[in-house]
């Protein structure tokens, strides 16, 4: 009883109720039609009540079927309108079937109806629709006439800003006085009544001349450049700005109002959306069991994220941290309530947790995020760099062949190239053994190799933003040091296109774009607070820390590359290591981490990786020592 009340109560009871009326006027309607002028004989009997109610039921499922009730009457459109021609064509043909079926065919009726009856629903349905809209739209202007509309310009005439605007309008508020777009054009041309106003570049002068309140970039399909550049001029015209979601964030959703959010650095540094062969992918996940070590940091639990929607038989995560792996274990039970999920709090240093979990899982493929990464602190803890970094993608690997996993990915760092510190140098030797165990393993060995990413736990961008947040300064080591950068999301997207792309051996290099100026990152982190480089915040630049590179390479001079079948994934040729050699060295190295012995760790580390030495591996804190500050 209690259900059925519920589903009354519910907002959309009264639109279904008036729909299902509708049907039985339409179809009343056309029988009243055929009595009165076809001289075929029709009954008024019992068989009515049945003939309707096999209408109803019909009609109606039709109706919800085509997706007529996810919209609203406010917001009635072109699209609402195609729902209900559909509706009502294969409504009248299902219904005319079922009804012939019971009471017979004759052509003098039934072929009337197929023809009247569904311009007459059509009609019914869509008028009290379209009136409904035209009425709401002629009162919210004059509802809010007058009282402290919020006046707005909108950057891009195109289909976002058309619709922007209309969402605008339709919640109140706000008072669009023009469209800004570059598109010479639309110079002139109105969008819904707004005139498009002037390129984006006068946006200083027409926000003076409008006493513009909120300029809202309606632009989801802008470069990083275009962003750069219209953030940089709205800026300059000191009017309060918002943005839409870009393409990839927005995927399908409507443009809404709810979507407006502030720049942030992702939207000025990240680069065009990425085309990934989802159907590649899906292929090459779907029905597996997957591992993910590391599956709490910020590669890992977007990698479990990504790989829940591909509908994986099994997802285990694996992370030694028990927030972390209590975060992103709440959050895919909430979100992916049918997706067969086991959250493991383990080391995978240590050796017992790892046999037990991949020899109890007997994963299908194991993508190993687990890793030290921040470069000072490593710098003065070798020992523990080499641990975690080294030995646990052994114990990992090697447990990967002894049970029989299919693919193992090494989630690798654009330090391993050339390593100037100890975090670079770990992941070149985690990079080493595992090209060496894909020539002596069923099991294929791929290795992904990409930059810094954009916000992860411990990156340049969170520590900017908390300097900021504190009225600064803001500490960058040199003026000329520059980072490759990418999001979290296109890192773990072409994380997985490449798991499918390759067949073992492989170093995979993710195009990570240009560089990027830290200064540049951070004077427009500063700008983007709402502050001025240099007057509200100071930038002051402490020098290089042991082990810090200027810039970062992707390839070694020694790993020619060539392209892939997907145009941002580069293939680096692996160079050869002497396998006994290796594990010589290695068996050495274990030894001095259980005997805590920093010392000859050091040394065997130089051994493993000569580029090292060239750096003078330095394991001193480094000294802040401020030689320059920015000035206006």
């Amino acid at each position: 009883m209690k259900r059925i009340i519920d589903i009354v109560r519910h907002p959309r009871a009264a639109v279904v109720g008036h729909d299902l009326f509708m049907v039985l006027v339409a179809w009343l309607a056309v029988i009243w039609l055929i009595a009165r002028t076809s001289t075929a004989a029709l009954n008024f009997d019992s068989s009515l009540v049945t003939e309707l109610l096999i209408l109803l039921i019909l009609q109606g499922s039709v109706l919800k079927a085509t997706g007529l009730y996810k919209g609203l009457w406010r917001f009635a459109s072109f699209q609402d309108m195609w729902n209900i021609a559909r509706a009502s064509i294969f409504g009248v043909v299902s219904v005319a079937v079922a009804v012939a079926l019971t009471r017979g065919f004759s052509s003098g009726v039934w072929i009337p109806t197929i023809f009247v009856y569904p311009a007459l629903l059509f009609i019914l349905l869509g008028l009290p629709r379209m009136c409904y809209r035209l009425w709401k739209d002629s009162r919210l202007p004059a509802a809010v006439s007058g009282k402290g509309l919020k006046r707005v310009v909108i950057l891009g005439a195109g289909r976002s800003g058309a619709l922007l605007e209309r969402e605008l309008r339709h919640r109140g508020g706000f008072d669009v006085v023009g469209f800004l777009d570059d598109d010479k054009r639309l110079r002139g041309a109105q969008v819904h009544g707004i005139p498009v106003l002037s390129p984006i570049e006068q946006l200083p002068r027409v926000g003076a001349d409008y006493q513009v309140d909120l300029a809202i970039i309606a632009m989801p399909s802008a470069s990083n450049q275009q962003m750069q550049r219209i953030v940089e001029i709205c800026e300059l015209s000191e009017v309060d700005f918002r943005t839409l979601p870009t393409l990839q964030d927005l995927g399908s959703k409507a443009t809404r109002i709810s979507d407006l959010k502030k720049v942030v650095i992702d939207d000025l540094l990240g680069r065009d959306p990425i085309s990934l062969e989802w159907e590649s992918i899906r292929e090459g996940l779907v029905g597996k069991r997957v591992m993910i070590t590391g599956g709490g940091g910020s590669i890992g639990s977007e990698l479990c994220r990504q790989i829940a929607r591909l509908n994986p038989v099994e997802l285990i995560v694996i992370d030694h941290s028990e927030y972390s792996l209590y975060k992103i274990d709440h959050e895919l039970r909430s979100d992916f309530q049918d997706l067969v999920f086991y959250s493991v709090l383990g080391d995978i240093c240590d050796p017992a947790t790892v046999e037990k979990v991949v020899g109890e899982y007997r994963p299908d493929m194991i993508f190993h995020a687990a890793a030290y990464k921040h470069l000072p602190i490593l710098q003065t803890q070798i020992r523990e760099a080499f641990r975690n970094n080294v030995l646990g993608t052994m114990r990992v690997a090697e447990a990967a062949e002894r049970h029989g996993v299919g693919t193992f990915v090494l989630i690798s760092t654009d330090k391993a190239v050339n390593p100037a510190n100890v975090m670079g140098a770990t992941k070149r030797v985690a990079e080493m053994y595992c090209q060496n165990m894909n020539a002596r393993s069923q099991t294929c060995f791929i290795t992904v190799r990409f930059g810094n990413v954009l916000n992860s736990n411990g990156s340049v961008v969170p520590l900017f933003q908390e300097q900021i947040a504190k009225g600064g300064p803001v500490t960058v080591t040199h003026p000329e040091i520059s980072r490759y950068f990418m999001t979290i999301s296109e890192a773990s997207q072409l994380i997985m296109q490449a798991a499918v792309l390759g067949s073992g051996g492989e170093i995979y290099v993710l195009d990570m774009g240009e560089p990027v100026n830290i200064t540049y990152l951070a004077e427009h982190l500063i700008r983007l607070a709402g502050k001025e480089p240099g007057r509200d915040i100071q930038i002051i630049y402490t020098g290089l820390r042991p082990g810090e590179k200027l810039f970062e390479q992707l390839f070694h001079e020694l790993e020619p590359y060539e392209k892939t079948a997907h145009e941002k994934i580069l293939l680096a040729h692996p160079r050869e290591a002497n396998w006994d050699e290796l594990r010589a060295e290695l068996r050495s190295s274990e030894l001095a981490v259980r005997r805590y012995d920093t010392k000859n760790l050091r040394h065997q580390l130089l051994r493993l990786v000569p580029e090292l030495a060239k750096s003078g591996l330095s394991t001193e804190p480094a000294k802040v020592v401020s030689i320059h500050r920015s000035s206006n």
